[in-house]
């Protein structure tokens, strides 16, 4: 039986952003960011079809630029950072297809609360750095309903409008190198 060599790509986190949208009022959005992730696609050579991908974020990291938010959102109310210090993803697949190019689908697991999701991958390439090494670049969406992943907190307006919206956009940039 011929054994397929296995190639091992890691997060360049000084080259990725892991950004998320979620409604605000229901007339703006408003954007956050996990500042410290990691993660790794193991991969049959440089073709990414049929990879797997692990993925963590340090909760403790979200940032949306408002201090007291941030807190907020780290809070019992929403993530529970205390007892959740770290959102995970394991990919159970990821194939050819999609309106980007591939399809990653997966294990999304928030708060203790886990949910398949799907997300379309734009491959935008493979190419040397200058310092030697090879890189990958791809860029994921999807969207995810918060309240699936039991962050469940809102308040109501004067007009009785939603504070925060339930479906919460995800928007990852990430750029991988590949490991000798």
């Amino acid at each position: 039986m011929e054994s397929t060599a296995k190639t091992t790509w890691v997060i360049d986190p000084m080259h990725s952003e892991i950004h998320f949208k979620v409604k605000h009022l229901v007339i703006s959005s408003v954007t956050g960011a996990f500042d410290r992730f990691e993660g790794k696609v193991i991969s049959a050579g440089d073709d990414f079809t049929g990879a797997t991908v692990e993925f963590s974020a340090d909760v403790d990291s979200i940032s949306t630029n408002q201090p007291d938010r941030d807190g907020h959102l780290k809070s019992a109310d929403f993530f529970d950072a205390a007892n959740h210090p770290k959102l995970t993803f394991v990919s159970t697949g990821f194939k050819q297809g999609g309106r980007l190019g591939f399809i990653v689908s997966g294990d999304l697991t928030i708060r203790g609360i886990t949910r398949i999701v799907e997300l379309d991958v734009e491959f935008g390439g493979i190419a040397g750095d200058p310092y030697g090494n090879t890189k990958a670049g791809f860029e994921l969406t999807g969207k995810i309903n918060r309240k699936e992943f039991g962050l469940h907190w809102n308040a109501l307006t004067e007009a009785g409008g939603m504070v925060v919206g339930d479906e919460v956009k995800l928007l990852m940039n990430v750029e991988l190198a590949k490991q000798a």
